[in-house]
């Protein structure tokens, strides 16, 4: 009895800051980035998918999503389908109605899907900080034309207009849709900057900066960027999900790149050849699942961003 009492207290008694050493070891795992277990699920979920278009076109031959490689309508390998055919392991993700390899199409089609949503997100983050720092940090007559022209452009449903644009000029590349995608996701961070710099240009440090003779550019870039990486980041997430979405729902509708596989696009003709009525699950499921899973790694990425930047989300 008296060895178990003695052990007890080394597990749950509290130190002199009231907290016991599990919370201090689970406050250690958040203060550390790589630690946190939603964020390193997400990145792997992520980089699964960049090393499935990586390692894919070394292994698999991508050369089958142009031409028809096997029967029509094969199931994956192992499953039979409607006429009782079994599939066989050169196509072991199946075929759609014109013989393509289904795998072959995951393989280039995930990571341009991804390409789309990262490069989107990338051009909406640079136009969001630097309109974002214009409005907040020099005020004015400036700010009121950024904060109205974001508050107008926020309110425009971006899939109808796109739907427009790329229905009236037809074949477009993954840069244009990107580019066309990133017009409409610049005005979330860029209102989320713009508070931001509004409550830290009166801070401290940047007052020294203004004192110390520091440039404009140097105390919005230097100074007070850095600390807004964790915003930053959480932005950047949240309009790649953004992009991805307004893209595969793009191309669902057939409109997008043509000739270059993309899920949404590999969906499209799925839908388009009646796959759902033939039974052919593989056709369309395969690349909604693989969606999904690129949703759920940056879901949890974002999760994984604000339980490490913001304290009051820690559990311990």
């Amino acid at each position: 009895m008296s060895d178990q009492n003695a052990a007890a207290p080394e597990t749950a008694a509290p130190d002199a800051s009231g907290l016991t050493k599990r919370q201090i070891k689970r406050m250690k795992r958040f203060d550390n980035p790589w630690r946190n277990p939603k964020l390193i699920w997400g990145a792997g979920l992520l980089l699964g998918i960049v090393a499935l278009g990586i390692l894919g076109r070394i292994f698999w031959d991508t050369d089958m999503v142009f031409t028809g490689s096997g029967m029509p309508r094969q199931a994956p390998a192992g499953i039979e389908n409607m006429r009782g055919q079994v599939g066989s392991w050169a196509h072991p993700l199946g075929t759609d109605v014109t013989g393509k390899d289904i795998l072959a199409l995951l393989i280039v089609g995930a990571p341009n899907s991804l390409f789309v949503g990262v490069l989107a997100s990338l051009i909406g983050m640079s136009i969001g900080i630097f309109l974002g720092f214009s409005a907040g940090f020099i005020g004015g007559r400036v700010d009121d034309v950024i904060r109205v022209s974001s508050d107008v452009m926020i309110t425009i449903p971006p899939l109808l207009i796109l739907v427009v644009f790329q229905a009236a000029y037809g074949d477009i590349s993954l840069t244009i849709m990107a580019v066309l995608i990133a017009c409409f996701v610049w005005q979330s961070p860029t209102r989320l900057i713009r508070a931001q710099v509004l409550s830290m240009r009166e801070s401290g440090y940047v007052q020294m900066a203004r004192l110390s003779g520091a440039s404009t550019g140097h105390i919005m870039f230097r100074e007070m960027l850095p600390n807004l990486v964790p915003y930053l980041f959480g932005s950047f997430i949240a309009n790649v999900t953004t992009s991805i979405v307004t893209a595969v729902g793009l191309e669902v509708l057939g409109l997008g790149p043509q000739r270059v596989p993309t899920l949404g696009r590999v969906i499209y003709d799925a839908i388009n050849s009646g796959a759902l009525i033939q039974n052919l699950w593989w056709w369309w499921g395969i690349p909604t699942v693989l969606l999904a899973v690129m949703f759920i790694g940056l879901l949890l990425i974002n999760l994984g961003l604000d339980e490490v930047s913001n304290p009051r989300l820690r559990r311990l």
